[in-house]
């Protein structure tokens, strides 16, 4: 599915020279970044968001006890 992004004009002179200069799209480097990068955004941001729910009381965390039961049935 085809998606649009403005960068900063920095990246995007940065983002032109890689391109021009090892023969790839810019395509094909955004795509580079993204596929090897995404777990560790979403590891990041996720946790970020989890620890929010849980301040606003909206999460819980639970004991060992609480993780484990009910997973043996």
């Amino acid at each position: 599915m085809p998606t649009s992004v403005r960068l900063p004009e920095e990246y995007e002179q940065r983002l032109n020279f890689l391109a021009k200069h090892t023969g790839m799209s810019k395509s094909f480097f955004i795509k580079k970044v993204i596929m090897d990068h995404i777990e560790d955004l979403e590891d990041i941001y996720l946790a970020e968001h989890r620890l929010k729910e849980l301040h606003q009381g909206r999460d819980k965390v639970l004991n060992s006890e609480e993780f484990w039961s009910g997973l043996d049935d």
